[in-house]
């Protein structure tokens, strides 16, 4: 299946597609194309399930998706912007086999913004094409270091209602005696399937989830740090920000800084 929002991606007979909306729609379809594609969100916040993961995509970050990788995006921002390009690639690189979401420099925001004059352009222009072959082959230099911002969805349906609850319950104190009855496995056969299938311990899966989700917070620009971090469960900013520190290995000043630069 290769269909985009009733754009059949793969017939474009384009080496570069580029498509800009100001209030994206989601279809939250699964689908797969032949072409790699970059998803920048340029306001609002994305969720964006690759291959059965979950990646969150703050304001000013970008995700490269490779080829033929099975993907829906999904989002909870009520108005999000997003600009999507859809290339080919050659496959020598391993930077474009693999997912990537990473917070986008300046340069390459000035680049994808000046690539929106071409969106939606389904004849081949030759200008287009050369600057956007400049754009992908600068990318792996623009992606120094990607942000692990992901949490797997486990195959195993016996950690269904797990993933569940913890979704929903993510901000209290895990009891992991009532995750063992809910899944009906003992505590030691939950803790080796759960950490099997998504490769964290149920502390860490939390922990991943509280500061997705204080990223999505923060943001929005709706909330202080502090608010931030009583909302998604903490008990005191310190504890927070060594947590976020930990997953980001930044603090969240240094991403709100970012995100005040971004928009300036």
């Amino acid at each position: 299946m290769n269909t985009h929002s009733n754009i059949e991606v793969d017939e474009l007979n384009k080496p570069y597609f580029v498509w800009f909306e100001e209030n994206w729609v989601h279809d939250d379809v699964l689908h797969h194309h032949q072409k790699g594609q970059l998803v920048y969100v340029e306001s609002g916040f994305q969720y964006i399930t690759i291959e059965e993961r979950i990646y969150l995509l703050p304001q000013n970050h970008a995700v490269w998706i490779p080829p033929n990788a099975v993907h829906k995006t999904n989002s909870h921002s009520e108005k999000i912007k997003l600009m999507i390009m859809f290339a080919d690639t050659d496959g020598k690189a391993p930077f474009y086999n693999e997912v990537s979401v990473f917070s986008v420099p300046p340069v390459l925001k000035e680049m994808i913004k000046y690539a929106e004059k071409w969106s939606k352009l389904f004849t081949k222009d030759k200008s287009e094409t050369l600057f956007l072959k400049a754009l992908f082959n600068e990318l792996p230099q623009f992606v120094e270091h990607s942000l692990k911002l992901h949490i797997c969805l486990p195959k195993d349906k016996r950690l269904t209602k797990v993933i569940e609850y913890l979704h929903h319950h993510y901000r209290e104190e895990i009891r992991i005696e009532e995750l063992g009855d809910t899944a009906l496995l003992s505590l030691r056969t939950l803790e080796r399937i759960f950490k099997k299938e998504t490769g964290l311990t149920l502390i860490k899966y939390q922990q991943m989830l509280r500061i997705i989700k204080s990223l999505e917070l923060l943001s929005s620009g709706n909330f202080t740090i502090s608010e931030t971090a009583y909302e998604v469960g903490y008990k005191s900013i310190q504890a927070y920000t060594r947590s976020f520190q930990s997953v980001m290995q930044f603090r969240p000043t240094d991403f709100i800084k970012n995100i005040k630069r971004y928009n300036e």
